[in-house]
Formats: C-alpha cells, sequence, structure tokens
C-alpha cells in the first residue's frame, strides 16, 4: 500500500497561483485567503519558497492551510482521516504533473518515496 509522504526539495504545493485555484473561497478563511494572497509571488510561487534550495523558508511556521494533516484537512475539504492518505497522494501526484511533468525526476522521486 502506498503512504503519502512529503518530497524534500519538490515544492510542487508551492505554486499558488491564484487563478488556478478558483475555488480557495471556499475553503480559507478569510483571514486565510488574505494571508495566501500575500503569500503570491513571483511567476505564482509562494514568496517562502526558496526556488534553489526548494525548500520553504517557514516551514515550522507555516500556514494551516499548508500542513497536510488529518485535522486541516477534515475541516478544510471535508477529507476524513481515513482518507487523506489516498487523497494526498492524488492532489502531490495532479500537482508533480502540472508543475514538473507525468514523467519528471520529481515525479518519479515521489512515486518511489510512497512506493507507488
Amino acid at each position: 500500500m502506498a503512504t503519502w509522504s512529503c518530497v524534500k526539495g519538490c515544492g510542487a504545493c508551492c505554486y499558488l497561483e491564484a487563478s488556478e485555484r478558483p475555488d480557495l473561497e471556499e475553503y480559507l478563511t478569510p483571514e486565510e485567503l488574505e494571508e495566501y494572497l500575500s503569500m503570491v509571488g513571483e511567476e505564482g510561487w509562494c514568496v517562502n519558497f526558496d526556488r534553489t534550495s526548494r525548500e520553504c523558508r517557514i516551514y515550522p511556521n507555516r500556514p494551516r492551510f499548508c500542513r497536510v494533516e488529518p485535522e486541516t484537512f477534515q475541516d478544510m475539504y471535508d477529507i476524513a482521516p481515513e482518507e487523506l492518505n489516498d487523497f494526498a497522494i492524488e492532489c502531490c501526484q495532479e500537482h508533480i504533473t502540472d508543475i514538473y511533468g507525468a514523467d519528471s525526476p520529481e515525479m518519479q522521486h515521489f512515486n518511489q518515496k510512497v512506493k507507488f
């Protein structure tokens, strides 16, 4: 069974272009939406994402909407905790494909990490 895990050096989820996420108002509070939009920087990438090292500069203090945690996904997306693993894998694969490509080294690394 595949088990979701964040893959260091990926950062596909740090691409925050709001025009590509038209339903933000559906799952973010007004305060979170304001914070989210303030984080969108050059070319749609999060201002806290170091594109050279591909690491988050504020990882321990990142906002709730950046965390893959059962209670967060239950509250924001109505994803039951027992469904989070499969949902997170699917989301990562979708984002990695959109950002880097389906056959990219990032996708290969992710699939190896989650044993997909």
